[in-house]
């Protein structure tokens, strides 16, 4: 499926800034499911300084560097990318959870030493209290990805999805309490129950698209970014979940990257120097592109 994709961030500023600096993962991510095959990032105003290139997990990241006092800075990045199915996996033919668990604390192969990157708790993602939570699920024996989808359906069921009781700041011991938060906290849950057990789990960012009511008009600026989360297993690679809407990621969830958790990919991270109080302001539309007539 070939998709549009348009993200446009605004800052506003209660008082002029003199200089501004932002790290952006905002390129969609090219590896064997996604092609990309145009990226732009723009932003006003322009950009004195600008450097290209990727971090320590392999995402495309832009650098730029603002002179020009402002109040407001805009930064639009649009993509042209591909995406194909993950290849339809039976979960049951995956290993025990507990035999991965177990060659991964001494990893002997490159996936073993990749994933292994992947076991640890991380800025975002501390272990308080996961155990117990995630003991129902990761019984003796159980298939990894069986489990894994488990965990998905249980997050799907027993969490309520709603906005603005939770922030990018908030531990995951504080989600699994309060059992309310957004596909960000989902993502950090599962990675967390995952870890919990010497597993393998990854944080994904990027963008799903989304499909308007029965009868009613596609929305520009409507979608969002999202979150979700994969887990390595030895015969499969990395295998996508998404726990906020209880699927294993198709062609619909377009990657921009991945790492231990949100902090590593977060959209934008920037240190300004003036500005005071600031606000926010993020629009993102993913369309369907089909202007070769067949939408590939």
């Amino acid at each position: 499926m070939r998709y549009l994709i348009e993200h446009i961030t605004e800052f506003r500023y209660a008082n002029p800034v003199s200089t501004s600096r932002q790290r952006l993962h905002l390129t969609p991510r090219g590896y064997e499911r996604q092609k990309v095959l145009r990226s732009t990032i723009e932003c006003t105003p322009g950009a004195d300084g600008r450097s290209e290139g990727t971090d320590y997990f392999g995402n495309q990241v832009v650098d730029l560097a603002i002179r020009t006092e402002h109040r407001k800075l805009s930064i639009t990045a649009r993509s042209r990318v591909d995406v194909s199915e993950q290849t339809n996996i039976l979960l049951d033919l995956s290993p025990a959870w507990g035999d991965v668990a177990a060659a991964l604390q001494a990893p002997s192969t490159p996936g073993q030493w990749d994933a292994s990157r992947y076991c640890y708790p991380s800025p975002w993602v501390v272990l308080n209290g996961i155990h117990r939570y995630a003991a129902i699920t990761f019984t003796p024996g159980k298939p990894l990805l069986r489990a894994a989808m488990e965990l998905t359906e249980r997050i799907y069921r027993e969490f309520e999805y709603k906005g603005g009781v939770t922030d990018v700041y908030t531990p995951v011991e504080a989600v699994l309490k309060a059992r309310r938060g957004v596909c960000q906290d989902f993502a950090h849950l599962a990675i967390a129950c995952l870890r919990a057990f010497g597993l393998p789990a990854r944080y994904i960012s990027g963008y799903l698209r989304t499909h308007p009511a029965p009868g009613q008009p596609k929305l520009q600026g409507a979608d969002a970014s999202h979150a979700w989360f994969s887990v390595w297993c030895p015969e499969f690679g990395w295998v996508d979940f998404d726990p906020t809407n209880n699927l294993m990621p198709g062609n619909e969830h377009i990657t921009v990257g991945w790492g231990r958790d949100y902090g590593d990919v977060a959209p934008t991270v920037g240190v300004i120097r003036g500005g005071g109080k600031q606000r926010l302001k993020v629009a993102v539309s993913v369309t369907r592109d089909d202007s070769n007539g067949n939408g590939r």
